[in-house]
């Protein structure tokens, strides 16, 4: 996959912006707080439909519009593509695909495939669940577009069962629909737990092959997905896990009530990572927890290639200059092929001999 050119109006800093990228390596460069990450930023918007950063679409709107429009030509499983994103502070966003308008920012799912590594993600291993959940969802609602559906829609639930939780007490009357709820999070989290459990399997096996090759055969990478208790095995199909699930709800019914939140259900899962079969949240050293997070987001990138047939355009912000030469030249040697996106300060020697493109940026502007 490729993005061949962006145009922003009035997304963050960029007032009005065009650029076209080469279809290997683009380094964008620039000081600190001049729109470098705010250009990755947009070209992940268009395949995730949602940014890394904000919390609302108004965050990304610049600060004298009432709007902001992202368009880019891409192409994907070698077809040329259009796709536009328009964001507005009053009304909902819109996306569309070749002109065409789609009915949910889900339907983006497949279209353009990327795969974002910041300094945080560096964090990954050392982090709460939440993270190790973000990678699982970032990846499949690219790779399946069902996933992505049952996501948004196992998110609504979660946070209508949230409100009777906590208002139950001025208004009984909500417990009553308090079943139908847990039957219907049953239901969606059966799928995402579905889904996750094949790819947590997959992840395990290339991340695997990476950390081996890191470390020159001295450690072992695994990968462990960890979901409700009360399901033995999560890669059944979704019709044999809806009713382990409901038991599991049934169970902490009562705590649920007590605490005014939900205990129960896929929005717990996380990912076990081990190193030599010893837990590495607890007892890696933070060489090693870096390097088993490189392994991680290496390995989605090798998952989107044996899925696609090609590579995701890979955005990598900022995170070089967090690592050790060492760590460097193994990522570095890890892309050589597919399209990156790199942001840095003034690393004009990331661009390769030949090929390759430098963009600097200031204010918003290419310079």
């Amino acid at each position: 996959m490729k993005v061949y050119s962006i145009l922003l109006e009035g997304f963050r800093n960029y007032a009005s912006f065009e650029a076209e990228f080469s279809d290997t390596v683009n380094v964008i460069a620039g000081n600190n707080a001049q729109g470098k990450t705010n250009l990755l930023e947009a070209v992940y918007f268009l395949s995730a439909g949602r940014s890394f950063r904000a919390r609302t679409d108004r965050e990304l709107i610049h600060f004298d519009r009432d709007g902001a429009h992202i368009r880019a030509d891409i192409d994907s499983g070698g077809r040329g593509h259009r796709l536009e994103a328009f964001l507005h502070r009053t009304k909902r966003r819109q996306f569309l695909s070749n002109g065409v308008r789609l009915k949910t920012a889900s339907a983006l799912s497949g279209k353009l495939r990327t795969v974002l590594f910041c300094p945080d993600d560096l964090n990954l291993i050392r982090e709460g669940a939440a993270v190790r959940r973000r990678l699982m969802d970032g990846c499949l609602c690219q790779l399946r577009p069902r996933y992505a559906e049952a996501l948004t829609e196992y998110n609504r639930i979660l946070e209508h069962k949230t409100r009777i939780l906590r208002d139950y007490h001025q208004k009984p009357s909500l417990l009553e629909t308090l079943d139908d709820f847990n039957l219907r999070m049953a239901q969606m989290g059966a799928q995402l737990i579905y889904y996750r459990a094949a790819y947590a399997a997959l992840l395990a096996e290339k991340a695997a092959v990476i950390h081996r090759e890191f470390s020159g055969g001295s450690e072992t990478l695994s990968v462990r997905y960890l979901t409700v208790k009360t399901i033995e095995d999560p890669a059944k199909k979704p019709a044999e896990l809806l009713e382990p699930l409901l038991e599991h709800l049934k169970t902490h019914r009562r705590a649920e009530l007590e605490t005014g939140t939900c205990l129960s259900g896929a929005h717990k899962d996380d990912l076990e990572i081990l190193i030599n079969g010893t837990p590495a949240r607890t007892f890696a050293s933070q060489g090693q927890a870096r390097t088993a997070a490189l392994s991680l987001k290496l390995a989605e990138r090798d998952i989107h290639f044996a899925d696609a047939g090609e590579y995701p355009v890979l955005l990598l912000d900022d995170v070089l200059s967090e690592l050790d030469p060492k760590r460097q030249s193994f990522v570095l040697n890890r892309i050589n092929e597919g399209q990156v996106f790199i942001t840095c300060c003034d690393e004009v020697s990331l661009l390769p001999g030949t090929g390759g493109r430098l963009l600097r940026i200031a204010g918003g502007r290419l310079a």
